[in-house]
């Protein structure tokens, strides 16, 4: 019984599983539905190093307050906006 052996044919089987599982986390990243333009940075380094493709971050969420608030300050930007390009 040669253990060195079957260290090396373990680690080789290890490796096909890690490449297998790569590629099939790389067809599930692609099944999300056709893609226009380029990909993202996180899938575009990913691919290039073949780490495992994570999820994208979640997008920003504003509460309605925040969301109020933002709104009232653009339309006192467009206010101000419109008064000196009537004064103009």
């Amino acid at each position: 019984m040669d253990i060195h052996r079957i260290l090396a044919e373990l680690r080789s089987e290890k490796e096909r599983l890690e490449e297998a599982i790569l590629t099939i986390e790389r067809l599930a990243a692609g099944s999300l539905g056709k893609r226009r333009g380029r990909p993202p940075k996180w899938m575009a380094t990913a691919k290039a190093t073949g780490a495992p493709i994570l999820e994208p971050k979640k997008k920003r969420r504003f509460s309605a307050a925040t969301r109020k608030r933002m709104a009232e300050a653009q339309r006192k930007r467009w206010a101000s906006r419109k008064a000196s390009a009537a004064a103009a």
